[in-house]
């Protein structure tokens, strides 16, 4: 299946313990960019992401955002630093002795001093949080290739529809070439005939210049080649899988050979042809700059 790089995908996991809900969109990118928003205590298990979404996307540019709620009622343990209190109460007596003060300092002033108490949060349950959290960054990831993949097929079916175009444009150019060179010799007969009156024509020079004016604007070769790039595309497309950067490449080749048709050609009608062959190229290639 070809999958397209722009995408949407959400999951929340609700547990006993807590919750945590994952988004992630992405477009299109040369490689795979993964950009992540999350609470700082997770941050442990960014590497940990990373690996598992290369399981489901090979290239685009990703944002995922992630937030995380504690059912817990053990958010974190009260610390008492007796020290740090004995060297308050230690400087607190002798600026009483040094300055004759009144020290009418209580357990509710001295608890307000810096370090005296301090909240340290509780040990994280790494192994339980990783096991909700893959849950829901599974479940987003399915959700963000299932909108890949269909709009990957739309993308696919406009790709063929537009390839058989460009088929008839090559078709057409193709019967066009013999008529060229019949019209040209029509041409060149009528017009030796009148600059030389009713002198006979050089059938033997004719026949050269005729055939020196098909070399210049033969584009056979470039027929051949581009048909070719046509039906790879084809075939590439049919079977699917992460083709994208190769399509980029089969474009490449085929706007070169459409622009090496249209620079040889003398001829309107082939030029039309060649200009609207071009014209399906670009277009074809801004529609695989989508595909992963």
């Amino acid at each position: 299946m070809i999958k397209s790089m722009t995408g949407f995908g959400r999951c929340e996991v609700a547990e006993a313990e807590r919750k945590i809900t994952v988004e992630m969109k992405s477009v299109n990118h040369r490689y795979l960019d993964v950009s992540m928003k999350m609470p700082k205590k997770l941050n442990f298990f960014e590497a940990s992401i990373r690996s598992l979404l290369k399981e489901y996307i090979q290239r685009g540019k990703v944002d995922l955002f992630l937030s995380y709620e504690d059912f817990t009622e053990s958010g974190g343990t009260v610390r008492y630093n007796r020290e740090a209190a004995a060297e308050y109460l230690k400087y607190l007596k002798q600026m009483e002795e040094e300055f004759s003060l009144k020290n009418d300092v209580s357990v509710t002033a001295l608890a307000r001093f810096p370090e005296v108490f301090s909240l340290e949060e509780a040990d994280l349950d790494e192994e339980g949080i990783w096991k909700t959290l893959e849950k829901a960054l599974r479940g987003a990831a399915e959700s963000l290739m299932r909108t890949r993949i269909s709009e990957g097929e739309a993308l696919k079916n406009d790709l063929l529809t537009k390839l058989d175009g460009m088929l008839e444009h090559v078709a057409f150019i193709e019967a066009r070439a013999p008529q060229i060179m019949s019209e040209y010799r029509q041409n060149l007969e009528a017009k030796v005939k009148e600059l030389l009156a009713d002198a006979q024509v050089d059938e033997s020079r004719l026949a050269m210049e005729v055939t020196i004016f098909a070399d210049k604007v033969c584009v056979d070769e470039e027929l051949v080649r581009l048909r070719s790039h046509i039906e790879t595309t084809r075939k590439t497309l049919l079977e699917g899988g992460s083709v994208g950067r190769k399509l980029d490449f089969i474009a490449q080749e085929m706007n070169r050979e459409a622009n090496t048709i249209l620079s040889k050609t003398g001829d309107l009608t082939t030029s039309d042809h060649a200009i609207e062959l071009k014209t399906e190229i670009e277009k074809v290639r801004e529609q695989i700059q989508n595909i992963e």
